[in-house]
């Protein structure tokens, strides 16, 4: 959005609004402080961004993130210096892990004071560093003159491949300072990585013999999935990440979703006579700890655009692939036994799944860490866009409730239906306010087993049933609730959780849906986490 009277002076708070606005940036997250208000109290004049007030700095650099991946563009968060910018640290490393473009803007103290150790209010021991740890990049405004170019250089950092975040510190000082009106607010163009048309038509000659080959596909090739198509209608099937679910919709008959590390899926790997993978590292915990026999030979996409590699390839292979014509009956009877597997090991939270699957689908799928998320919500109920799905790739649990709030704002008209657990739920239960003040727009589906189950299964499996500190005071949800304003429910069995989904999700604003694990009962078979390859 221009200007449509520019002044002729402006502060660099009002310099930071009016370029985020030409990002295209409609909603940042973050927390008011005395060294961040010029920049602030600029988006609040200026009137064309939502910010969204979050109760604390992990929740804002949550929201951001998942807002970032549902939107599909750049997420922003704006915290206090010292603690404030402390605190968003866990979430931050979050958005590192999974590859978020997001644009973290921090105060800092006066310029005068800043890394001299006199205890001034709000500074923190090199708080460059700490950012710089978690990160892609962190800079350090040091004059007006230079705060426009620093932030045209994060977010181009943020926004180009591999995506992640980016710290900005603006000491107060600056940010109050004035400076001329600059002439060009518009961002720096992202580069595009081309792929290499020599390593294409080599891939192509490797590939175009194969009759049973697999793609592997991950995060990194959300925006390829138009691309991923193509190579499937010559003959691919399709298994994800959990990071890349929906980039081939998980109902699509060539499509094994995420059930990447089943044994049924890896005995079919067996089958496979090529494995592509693009935009994934091949994580340990999908991999069974890197020892998932996966089908050879393996090529892997490190460089280049995925959909750009993707079409190059569907180009170089066109006409030139004889699939197997058993290959597509038997990826089917793989999925069909892994989804089987699952829900017998479940049981009975299988029914909780087909509830899931029954209700409308026009819903994103955000998960916490927690059992029921590591069991089944990493790959039921099945998406069918890469947008579709948030959960906390890092492993940290807390983050479920906040992300809820980044993606149903990103979701514009769509409901967003968030599995937590119980002890994840407490970490930032505060900002259930922040879900209220802003009608966010979420059924929060909280799984109460009074604790850390995954805890209490690990011991019983590796500490001959020691539990400690595993069991946890959980409050009353339902007083909970009304104290928020927030509709509920409480299941105590799962024949009518059909009914109570479809309550909540036709429910204006959040509303809160308890399944009390205690009166239904654990799980068939007790998860103790990620699976590895057992010796012998």
């Amino acid at each position: 959005m221009s200007e449509r009277v520019p002044p002729e002076r402006a502060t660099v708070g009002d310099v930071v609004a009016a370029f985020l606005e030409r990002c295209g940036v409609q909603t940042a997250f973050g927390v008011i402080s005395i060294h961040n208000m010029p920049m602030l109290d600029a988006v609040s004049r200026r009137g064309r961004i939502r910010f969204v007030p979050s109760r604390g700095e992990a929740g804002a650099l949550a929201m951001a993130d998942a807002y970032a991946r549902v939107a599909g563009g750049l997420g922003v968060a704006v915290t206090s210096t010292g603690t404030g910018a402390a605190n968003a640290a866990g979430a931050q490393v979050e958005a590192q892990t999974a590859g978020t473009p997001l644009l973290h803007l921090t105060g800092q103290i006066e310029r005068a004071f800043l890394d001299r150790g006199r205890g001034y209010i709000h500074e923190a021991r090199d708080q460059l560093g700490m950012l710089r740890a978690i990160s892609k990049r962190a800079f350090r405004v040091w004059s007006p003159e230079t705060a426009l170019g620093t932030l045209k250089e994060a977010v181009r950092t943020a926004l180009s491949a591999p995506r992640g975040p980016v710290s900005v510190e603006i000491p107060i000082d600056v940010q109050e300072a004035e400076l001329p009106w600059p002439h060009d607010l518009e961002p720096l163009t992202v580069p595009v990585a081309e792929p290499s048309a020599a390593a294409l038509d080599g891939l192509a000659d490797a590939l175009a013999g194969t009759r049973r080959p697999l793609l592997w596909l991950g995060g990194g090739a959300r925006d390829a999935g138009a691309a991923a198509l193509r190579l499937v209608e010559r003959g691919f099937g399709a298994v994800t990440s959990v990071q890349g679910r929906g980039v081939i919709p998980e109902d699509h008959p060539m499509s094994l979703g995420a059930f990447n590390g089943s044994p049924p899926v890896e005995q079919f790997y067996r089958t496979c006579d090529a494995l592509l993978v693009v935009g994934s590292r091949l994580r340990g915990n999908e991999t069974l700890k890197y020892a998932l026999a996966l089908p050879q030979p393996l090529y892997q996409i490190v460089a280049g655009d995925a959909a750009l590699a993707l079409d190059g390839l569907a180009d170089r292979l066109a006409g030139k692939k004889a699939p197997d014509p058993r290959f597509h009956a038997d990826l089917a009877a793989a999925r069909a036994a892994a989804e089987a597997a699952l829900r017998h090991n479940i049981a009975p939270y299988d029914r909780l799944v087909e509830a899931l699957q029954a209700v409308p689908r026009d819903f994103v799928w955000v998960r916490d860490v927690t059992v029921s998320n590591s069991t089944w919500g990493n790959r039921q109920p099945r998406l069918l866009g890469p947008r579709d799905g948030v959960h906390a790739l890092g492993g940290g649990i807390g983050l479920g409730l906040p992300m809820a709030i980044g993606a149903a704002l990103a979701a514009r008209g769509r409901k967003t239906v968030a599995l937590v657990g119980d002890g994840g739920l407490m970490l930032n239960l505060g900002e259930l306010a922040t879900a209220v003040q802003e009608r966010a727009d979420l059924v929060l589906l909280v799984m109460n087993d009074r604790g850390y189950g995954v805890i209490r299964n690990i011991q019983d499996a590796r500490y001959q049933g020691r539990r400690c500190y595993a069991d946890l005071h959980t409050p009353d949800l339902a007083a909970l609730a009304r104290g928020f304003g927030v509709a509920y429910r409480r299941l105590t069995e799962l024949e009518s959780a059909g009914a109570a989904l479809r309550a909540a999700l036709e429910a204006p604003g959040p509303a809160i849906v308890e399944i009390d694990m205690t009166a239904i009962g654990p799980f068939a078979a007790a998860f103790a986490g990620p699976p590895v390859r057992q010796p012998g």
